[in-house]
């Protein structure tokens, strides 16, 4: 695994200025993106591209997630540090980590299995320690309920019904919800047993949420 250098340390620092100009105001998620070593998550040949704030490419059709989006989802989320969090779609495992940052209390499901067993790998050798999972994320994880805050890092065509279930009262899900080609970002937090407030935000651009209460697989 590559060092975490000075460099890599003042590029994440500049990278955080540039989140901050993008309107990013809380300062312990710009503490965890400032924290948290991006390149890492990146095959040695790309690391240049880890502290430009872009998405990139990292197999199986998926992406890691521009820092600005990681920023912007995370600042929505509102994470206290005794949050029982739950991600959906692992990926890379970076928005996890950042999370980790935030509460110890992370758990993680990731679709796409080749994804899991590599990212399940890198976290560890990290000395990260979400608890991961591998399966439908549209489903949530039942088994777990309910959790504080619940984030899903892939875009669904509708919100899952499931995931709404699954949040305690009082607790927040943020989800991008649209088409295949761009989404909405929205917030919801459960009032009560049955009722549901909705802020709809920034449009994105997500990879698509597989699974039962998702987009079918092709």
């Amino acid at each position: 695994m590559s060092a975490d250098t000075y460099r890599h340390r003042g590029m994440r620092r500049t990278l955080v200025e540039e989140l901050r100009r993008k309107g990013i105001r809380d300062e312990r998620v710009l503490a965890a993106i400032g924290t948290v070593p991006r390149h890492l998550f990146f095959e040695s040949a790309f690391q240049p591209h880890a502290y430009q704030d872009k998405a990139f490419p990292i197999g199986e059709g998926q992406t890691i997630s521009q820092p600005y989006t990681v920023a912007y989802q995370t600042e929505l989320l509102q994470v206290q540090p005794t949050d029982r969090v739950l991600e959906i779609g692992t990926g890379s495992g970076y928005q996890c980590s950042v999370l980790l940052e935030l509460t110890p209390h992370v758990c993680s499901i990731e679709y796409n299995e080749v994804l899991f067993e590599r990212t399940a790998r890198r976290l560890a050798t990290m000395g990260r320690a979400p608890r991961l999972f591998c399966g439908d994320g549209s489903m949530g994880l039942p088994q777990h309920a309910p959790f504080d805050k619940i984030l899903v890092t892939a875009g669904a065509p509708v919100l899952p019904r499931p995931l709404l279930r699954q949040l305690r009262v009082g607790g927040a899900l943020v989800i991008p919800v649209g088409d295949e080609t761009s989404q909405r970002m929205m917030r919801v937090v459960r009032e009560s047993e049955t009722e549901f407030s909705r802020q709809e935000l920034e449009e994105f651009r997500f990879v698509p949420l597989l699974g039962q209460a998702g987009w079918a697989k092709q």
